[in-house]
């Protein structure tokens, strides 16, 4: 039995949405009917349960296209998306009090790339990785055409956090087995390259078809077939293969964290690293599209996945049943449920020290616009997708090191 729900547009398309039970504001609603009247939208627009406004289009939305894509709707956060492993530990062997755990990775995976602490050393397995990716001559072939782009360097930036909802816990199953999960990108050489294809897109359009009516400017599109649109696919997927290599890196600093601070263990099970920022060519419904997933996770039959939920709430890994609807997606995790402007405003630090209580985390003033009560209920939207995937373990973090 399917749970979507047909919303009505008065701007044509079709939007087929997973959010009963779940809030959705009417900015968001807004930006659905404007991607989903696009022309070049192919049979529907699919809206995840996490769905919340952002920028052009909603984050929680798959968007197939033909023909075409939306920079803005792939975002600047290129590839942004999770990684876990479970090991053999078990929360038995995790002392009481996990501050120096907490310390020992916020020291080996910074936030940034500052000029302190062990990030400088890259683990060898990922300088070996990097060296036989291609990923170096890949980006100096895109600024050589494209000088405007500017890379951070992103060789330090390799194994490191960065800010905002990007974060790596521990976290016990419902076996009492002990978790790593992380949440990373293609930090600032990603952001550059969605900045400035964002950009192009505008004045493309603007080029392209005088008069063309767009119903935001950051709904602007490259068409298959020009240059542009060929630039930017090359560069999208440098960008998402530096987001994997990125998570991996981190992966390996934070098990070394692990090693130096708690007793020798070994990974026991690697669960997923998958995008859940970021376009890929596939055939749905008969036709080879390009699926824009902003905030979506791949959930083709028997593929597993992360959805996490905020801090100290549950997060989940799933196995995806193929939903055509869905064009084979989920959601990527709990989902905004106010700005983080709107949550400052109403959550006190107070508010924020008892929702995370257990959890050894930050508890300061610039995690605020992160506390739980900002998301949306992430049981609610487990509940409102049950036909899109399946929960093969539930997690819960003790351990949550923020940027």
């Amino acid at each position: 039995m399917s749970t979507f729900e047909v919303i009505e547009t008065s701007r044509g398309g079709t939007i087929k949405a997973w959010v009963k039970g779940v809030p959705v504001e009417p900015k968001a609603r807004e930006q659905l009917e404007n991607v989903a009247g696009l022309p070049f939208i192919h049979s529907h627009l699919a809206v995840m349960p996490d769905v919340h406004f952002g920028r052009g289009a909603t984050v929680g939305s798959v968007i197939p296209t033909k023909g075409a894509i939306i920079p803005a709707a792939v975002g600047v956060d290129i590839g942004c998306g999770m990684m876990a492993v479970r090991t053999s530990l078990k929360g038995k062997n995790l002392p009481d009090n996990l501050a120096r755990v907490r310390d020992e990775i916020e020291r080996k995976v910074p936030a940034g790339n500052g000029k302190r602490g062990d990030h400088q050393i890259t683990p060898a397995g990922v300088e070996g990785k990097l060296r036989n990716s291609g990923l170096v001559e890949r980006l100096e072939a895109i600024t050589d055409k494209h000088g405007k782009i500017t890379p951070s360097s992103f060789s330090r930036q390799l194994g490191t956090l960065g800010g905002g909802n990007h974060f790596i816990e521990l976290c016990l199953d419902e076996d009492d087995r002990v978790w790593v999960m992380l949440h990373s990108g293609s930090r600032g050489t990603g952001n550059r390259i969605g900045t400035y294809f964002i950009q192009e897109a505008r004045a493309a359009l603007e080029k392209r078809v005088l008069g063309y009516h767009v119903p935001d400017r950051d709904l602007a599109f490259f068409v298959e077939g020009e240059e542009l649109f060929d630039d930017y696919t090359n560069a999208v997927s440098w960008a998402q293969d530096y987001a994997r290599l990125n998570r991996e890196a981190m992966m390996e600093r934070t098990l070394l964290a692990l090693r130096e601070t708690l007793r020798e263990f070994s990974i026991d099970k690697q669960a997923v690293n998958c995008h859940h920022n970021y376009v890929e060519r596939e055939n749905h419904f008969g036709e080879n599209v390009w699926v824009t997933r902003k905030g979506a996770v791949r959930a083709g039959e028997g593929e597993l996945g992360i959805i996490p939920g905020s801090m100290g709430a549950k997060s989940f890994i799933v196995r995806g049943k193929g939903n055509l609807d869905s064009f084979c997606s989920c959601s990527h995790g709990a989902g905004r449920k106010m700005s983080r402007t709107a949550a400052k405003q109403k959550f006190t630090l107070s508010d924020h020290i008892a929702a995370t209580e257990g959890v050894e985390c930050r508890k300061d003033k610039g995690v605020i616009d992160e506390t739980p009560m900002a998301y949306k209920d992430i049981d609610a939207v487990i509940a409102a997708q049950t036909d899109l995937i399946e929960v093969v373990h539930t997690l819960k973090q003790v351990v949550c090191v923020k940027g």
